[in-house]
């Protein structure tokens, strides 16, 4: 049974709960990308300029999502909605440097799966759910329940890359198919703890949860799913 909350108190923990699931995306990226960017040994070649900028967008909106959400729990929407087009602007830029790293790795035959032209669909998924919530959260702003929500699932979106890397370096799972399972649940995670929160703090589920959640769990092993088709792969020979 859901132990649902008045409004003054849910307004608390909402504040402490959006700002913990900020510093927890922010963690998930530092522990995620430590060895091959932000820790990166000197022994290993020079990033590229085009992954140095993509790393430098990527880590600017971790940071202004904690900025955001900590305006809020203090207090300071005049400052948050000030700052929301700095906000739109690097979001932009995320989206569009995040595609064309996408066909980047695939030019380079990058990727933990053999078939790079496959792998294009998890990167670019990943960027596509990110682009359409981001636009939707800002397009329903004043909406202020779901606004946050639609951002955070967005941020969540981008967070694949970071678990995928976690999970290979740490030996949980390897490359390959089977590791894409993990790689996707390890996302999926953060998802089930908004629905939980939502659950236990309004005894049901926001719908911008539900739609914006179901973005991040389905739509991305549905696009790696299509991606074995010939009419991906006929796609993905054109951006090579």
């Amino acid at each position: 049974m859901s132990m649902a909350i008045g409004q003054p108190a849910r307004a608390q923990t909402d504040r402490i709960f959006f700002t913990g699931m900020a510093v927890a995306s922010a963690i998930t990226v530092l522990v995620g990308f430590a060895p091959s960017y932000f820790l990166r040994s000197a022994e290993l070649p020079v990033l590229r300029p085009l992954y140095q900028l993509h790393g430098a967008l990527f880590s600017t909106w971790i940071l202004l999502l904690i900025t955001q959400t900590s305006l809020v729990a203090a207090r300071r929407t005049d400052i948050h909605r000030r700052l929301g087009v700095v906000v739109a602007g690097v979001a932009a830029l995320v989206f569009l440097v995040g595609v064309t790293v996408s066909i980047e790795t695939l030019r380079r035959n990058g990727g933990p799966i053999p078939d790079p032209r496959v792998f294009l669909s998890i990167p670019l998924g990943d960027i596509i759910v990110f682009g359409a919530l981001v636009t939707t959260a800002i397009v329903l702003r004043k909406d202020s329940e779901t606004h946050k929500r639609l951002i955070l699932l967005a941020t969540i979106s981008l967070l694949t890359a970071a678990v995928a890397r976690f999970f290979i370096y740490t030996g949980i799972a390897g490359n390959g198919p089977s590791g894409v399972v993990w790689f996707f649940a390890g996302t999926d995670a953060f998802v089930l703890a908004l629905a939980l929160y939502d659950y236990a703090s309004r005894g049901r589920v926001h719908p911008a949860t539900i739609w914006g959640g179901a973005a991040v769990v389905l739509f991305k092993p549905a696009l790696l799913a299509f991606a074995f088709t010939p009419p991906w792969l006929a796609f993905a020979d054109t951006l090579r």
